[in-house]
């Protein structure tokens, strides 16, 4: 049976840990599991064939870090076929007489995405998708992406699967303690992106145990129209008797695993701790389940890569400040590529209330291809809400919809043949909400009828290419009522029959006083009488106190502003003839800050490049670190302690203050302030660095002496190191559960030959108890907490 049609009816169980029972099975620590597959195919089909016949309809290859960063071409090609091939001759020898796949396993590259990182976006998706061509030639039914904790890597992992073969694919992200990606995705924004780019199923994996996940399914099942996945822990490791073991038994995994079918959830099984024995007992307790009814939930929204907007919910509002059409300094800034102008009025209009961004960039002088892209991918380092990517130009549409992270507002298609036949297809491929104009080869119709019609013709032709309408947003076209003085009447009765429709809308509210004084007193009543009749959404000025005045106010009086607070704070938080903030309206609090402060703090590298240099001109550069820098990075810091701002915000900040740094050492001729030293590694046998990257990151912006000796680093050479530098302080990573024995084995060593030095760990698969049990002197969850504990080790020394 095909993997899809057996989804549809059917609860599907998954296998359960795989490298669990291979160090159980003699896997000696720092050794890659892959490469088993190759060299002991035996034990690795005996683990198949025991999940299968404890009841799993998949059972994953052994693939999990197959790809070309760890292994060459010739080896990567080999781990894969064995992989299968070892998968198939269980299938085979199976006592299970159930349904049975096999899924080519993908876990995460280990690296981070730039601009974060060093890995470039189509690099990413061309690693993933050389394991793709190899697992889909030796044969497997379908794809699972799972562990993924960045929806940038997710989405180049899914795009990969989907431009090289047509299997099934799910995708499962590990989600961290408050329910978001490490980047900051929440479930409901990793639902919409995914969606939209056709996964056949969604979900969570690792990180916790079923109970721990709850919330996270519990959203996913509010959201998502696909079936969706659970494939937690056996809970948290701890020691016991001097073993690693897991808190949650395989029947109380099944229970609650049950509980989370019960709830809705279609795809279970199991990931770190748990084995045969577990999935057994889940396929047993839900053996008199039926599967719940999976909906379409009919929600209509974009989201960055960490935020997620729904139309509906209130009017959203739209900044349209990025686009040159009138805008004098705007098309002086691209032309001499000012990006920080563009970014700045970016930051500018969220803080002003709006909620997405209109991006245009189209100049004849100018590459459009090229800018509109380069200017997607910067505006996503400074601000997390979502973008409507603006333009005519169908192939810097599709560049720019190809590194978008997240689910685009796509602006725009129409009744065109030509332009359905261009646009849709990339809205099915990449996905997107796409704005339709009700205008076709005619032109633009003069009554609400004609262009409800046209709207109608869209809506069909998109159903074709399977964009439904929830993903459809139209603009009945805001014409100059100085030309026509029927213009609004039309624009807003067809407004009202597509709402009645249960279509969603857009309106570029400032079109209609074109040609008029005092355009902004036209604009607010158009404004209100479109609200009124159901505008979805309005690309508008948010810099307009007229604007803002009807926006708010027709929230409170629809009821829309629970007891008026967001009135209540514009009303009082703005001077409104100018519509300038008298008090901040982002989460960390800089006005009083200098400006290389606030550069720092909202990302703008040029700016900080540009005050660092006029800052080393007036004062020391002590002085410059103590007061500008390190009050900037503790703003940030907090903030992100706090949960107001996510990882690309706070790796942003940190790069700016890099700069700053870099630019101060070249001046003095020196190191500037630097503390103590700080050893820093991945273990042996992992091949996952992004954890690390950041901490050393963090560290060096502190003023810490970091030695980054990389990833899969033998204990012998940590420690070596240490000694070598006497270094007071060192830190490991690890991400996976095979590898934390070789941990064990680096602090034991750093026992016997550096006992002075203070060893920190990190990592996904680690608990403070579990870092205590292998003579850690402290677990640190994220790089902020370990900057915290460096220094307070380094001003016990000082």
């Amino acid at each position: 049976m095909d993997f899809r049609e057996f989804l549809k009816n059917n609860i599907v169980f998954l296998d359960g840990a795989t490298g669990t029972i291979l160090q159980e099975s003699g896997l000696p620590s720092g050794e890659k599991p892959e490469k088993w597959g190759v060299t002991h195919p035996a034990v690795l089909q005996k683990v198949h064939q025991s999940y299968y016949n404890s009841g799993s309809n998949v059972v994953c290859t052994n693939t999990f870090g197959a790809n070309s960063l760890n292994y060459d071409d010739n080896e990567l090609r080999q781990i894969v076929f064995c992989a299968v091939e070892n998968a198939k001759k269980a299938r085979e020898s199976s006592s299970g007489k159930q349904e049975k796949f096999i899924a080519l396993d993908i876990g995460p590259t280990g690296k981070m995405l730039a601009p974060y990182g060093d890995l470039e976006f189509e690099k990413a998706v061309e690693i993933f998708a050389k394991t793709v061509r190899l697992g889909v030639e030796a044969g497997v039914d379908l794809v699972l992406i799972e562990t993924m904790n960045d929806c940038y890597e997710t989405k180049a992992a899914l795009l990969a699967v989907k431009e090289n073969c047509d299997l099934p694919v799910i995708v499962s992200n590990a989600y961290n303690e408050d329910g978001k990606l490490m980047t900051g995705a929440s479930p409901s924004v990793m639902v919409a992106t995914c969606e939209a780019m056709g996964v056949d199923a969604i979900g969570a994996n690792c990180s916790f145990g079923p109970n721990a996940l709850m919330g996270v399914i519990k959203e996913m099942l509010s959201v998502a129209s696909v079936p969706v996945v659970l494939k937690p822990n056996a809970g948290l490791p701890k020691v016991k008797n001097g073993k690693t073991e897991y808190d949650v038994c395989a029947r109380s995994f099944a229970i609650d695993v049950s509980n989370a079918v019960k709830e809705g959830a279609r795809v279970v099984g199991g990931c770190c701790g748990t084995t045969p024995e577990y999935i057994r007992r889940l396929t047993d307790e839900c053996s008199h389940l039926t599967p719940v009814e999976i909906t379409d939930k009919k929600i209509t929204c974009i989201t960055s890569g960490s935020n997620c907007v729904k139309f509906g919910d209130e009017p959203l509002l739209i900044g349209e400040r990025i686009n040159p059409t009138g805008k004098k300094k705007f098309k002086e800034a691209l032309r001499n590529n000012d990006e920080d102008y563009v970014l700045n009025e970016a930051i500018k209009q969220v803080e002003r209330g709006a909620k997405a961004l209109d991006v245009n960039v189209g100049l004849p002088e100018i590459d459009e291809v090229t800018v509109l892209s380069e200017i997607v991918k910067k505006l996503q380092t400074v601000t997390n809400v979502p973008l409507q990517i603006d333009t005519t130009n169908v192939i810097a549409l599709e560049k720019a919809l190809r590194v978008y992270n997240g689910k685009a507002l796509i602006n725009s298609v129409n009744g065109k043949k030509q332009s359905m036949d261009e646009v849709f297809p990339l809205v099915k491929k990449y996905g997107g909400v796409v704005v339709a104009l009700t205008l076709d080869e005619k032109g633009i119709p003069s009554t609400a009828d004609e262009r409800v019609q046209i709207a109608l013709k869209i809506a069909n032709e998109a159903k074709k290419y399977g964009i439904d309408k929830k993903d459809i947003v139209f603009d009945t076209l805001t014409m100059a009522v100085s030309a026509d003085k029927t213009s609004a009447h039309v624009t807003l009765d067809a407004l009202s029959q597509l709402n009645e429709l249960g279509y969603k809308t857009i309106l570029g509210v400032s079109n209609i006083s074109f040609g008029l004084p005092n355009r902004d007193f036209i604009n607010s009543t158009f404004f209100a009488l479109a609200l009124e009749r159901g505008l979805s959404s309005a690309i508008m000025n948010p810099y307009s106190a007229e604007m803002m005045k009807v926006y708010y106010s027709y929230c409170a009086l629809k009821g829309i502003d629970e007891n008026c607070a967001k009135y209540i704070d514009f009303a009082t938080g703005v001077q409104i003839e100018t519509l300038a903030p008298t008090k901040s309206t982002t989460s960390i609090s800089h006005n009083s800050l200098s400006e290389l402060a606030n550069a720092i703090i909202k990302g703008l590298r040029k700016a900080t490049v540009e005050q660092t240099k006029k800052l080393l001109d007036e004062k020391s550069a002590m002085q410059i670190v103590n007061d500008d820098i390190i009050p900037a990075l503790d703003e940030v810091g907090k903030a992100y302690e706090r949960n107001e701002v996510f990882l690309p915000g706070l790796l942003m900040s940190a790069e700016c203050a890099k700069n700053a740094f870099d630019l101060i050492k070249q001046r003095t001729k020196k190191q500037g302030a630097n503390k103590c030293a700080f050893v820093i590694a991945t273990v042996k046998g992992d091949v996952h660095d992004i954890g690390k990257n950041i901490v050393k990151l963090l560290l060096e912006n502190y003023g810490f002496e970091v030695t980054d000796l990389g990833k899969d680093v033998a204990p012998e050479i940590i420690v070596d190191e240490v000694v070598r530098q006497n270094a007071p302080l060192v830190g490991l990573s690890a991400l996976m559960t095979t590898t934390v024995p070789a941990m064990e084995q680096t602090i034991k060593l750093i026992r016997e030959r550096a006992p002075w030095c203070k060893v920190v760990v990190g990592g996904a698969v680690l608990t403070e108890e579990y870092a205590q049990r292998i003579g850690a002197d402290r677990y640190c969850k994220d790089a902020m907490e370990t900057v915290r504990f460096a220094e307070s080790v380094w001003a016990m020394k000082a």
